[in-house]
């Protein structure tokens, strides 16, 4: 499948799919201003994923899943429903038999990120491994 990579901007995040190298991230701020045109070509390109999955992606991933990488800053409230559309095709993509793995990244001193990332592996059912990423320092 032909890889999405999406620049990162002041108001949408950057986004790797890119199944060849096994690397899967969203990361930064999910703002934008059409949230629909910015989360739609992610949403199509996971859906062909899970729809075209034969048994050698499946013995692909015993040994070495697909992982998930989710480093968001912030994300507003439109997002989030986009946001929780991908888990749950990443969630049927688990369940055809395919290994997965979702890391949740999150600030050390956002505990919001982390309650939200707990809400999410709750409502759709797969859970997350929580990767603290130390507070940068200021200059």
């Amino acid at each position: 499948m032909t890889p999405i990579v999406i620049a990162e901007t002041t108001a949408t995040p950057k986004v790797i799919l890119d199944y060849t190298n096994n690397k899967f991230e969203i990361e930064g701020c999910s703002r934008p201003e059409d949230v629909r045109d910015f989360y739609l070509p992610i949403i199509n390109w996971l859906d062909l994923f899970k729809n075209n999955i034969s048994e050698e992606h499946i013995n692909a991933h015993k040994e070495d899943p697909m992982v998930f990488n989710f480093k968001f800053d912030y994300f507003n409230s439109s997002s989030a429903k986009f946001i929780l559309d991908i888990l749950v095709l990443i969630n049927q993509i688990h369940t055809t038999g395919i290994n997965t793995k979702i890391n949740w990244h999150y600030d050390e001193n956002d505990e919001d990120m982390h309650e939200v990332g707990e809400e999410l592996s709750e409502v759709v059912d797969l859970p997350f491994e929580y990767v603290i990423v130390p507070k940068k320092a200021q200059i």
